[in-house]
């Protein structure tokens, strides 16, 4: 596969310096920017995603008129994180 190029960005004196005072030993500028550009689009997706489950899942509540209340929600929440929680301590 060939590879492409990204457009050149301008940015401040302060941000480059800021960017090249956090790399790993080892790690070049451009490598960053890579890392950082696959780690924002992996979160956008991931974002959109979750939305669209979101608006299927309050699509089909209205469809079916089934919703499920804040509090039947958050008890279920919170019985999760102490589970959670427990599993950790063992």
């Amino acid at each position: 596969m060939k590879t492409a190029s990204i457009p050149s960005l301008r940015v401040a004196p302060e941000l480059r310096a800021a960017a090249e005072n956090v790399l790993q030993e080892g790690e070049t500028l451009s490598g960053f920017l890579e890392e950082s550009l696959r780690a924002h689009i992996n979160r956008r997706q991931t974002q959109q995603e979750f939305i669209a489950r979101g608006l299927a899942s309050r699509d089909e509540a209205r469809r079916s008129g089934h919703y499920v209340s804040a509090d039947d929600v958050l008890h279920k929440m919170k019985a999760m994180l102490v589970a959670s929680n427990s599993k950790k301590r063992k």
